[in-house]
């Protein structure tokens, strides 16, 4: 199984209202069709009363495989759903690689 899709069905424990992983690999100094940064982005009633801690520790525990190996960066969007709608259903794009010589 691809690392992205193994990302996707373990957040999916966490009841998400939305989910989105976005495999940003690319954009970075590592080989092509790397799987070693993604951006997730998910929203959750389960994250309601939960600190942005809590929240991503919860996301920390789902991809602990991913996280001891494949996985180099993962950027974390976590929102309960009125968060979400507050916000206008979006998140921050991510800045530019600064690394690996480019």
């Amino acid at each position: 199984m691809r690392i992205q899709s193994s990302i996707e069905a373990k957040l999916k424990a966490l009841e998400p209202a939305f989910l989105q992983v976005e495999n940003e690999s690319h954009r970075h100094a590592v080989p092509p069709n790397s799987e070693t940064h993604f951006k997730v982005t998910l929203v959750s009633a389960r994250f309601e009363g939960m600190m942005p801690v809590k929240r991503h520790q919860q996301v920390y525990a789902a991809l602990a495989d991913e996280l001891a190996g494949p996985v180099h960066a993962l950027a974390l969007h976590l929102y309960t759903p009125s968060e979400w709608e507050a916000g206008g259903q979006s998140r921050p794009d991510s800045p530019d690689c600064r690394g690996g010589g480019r």
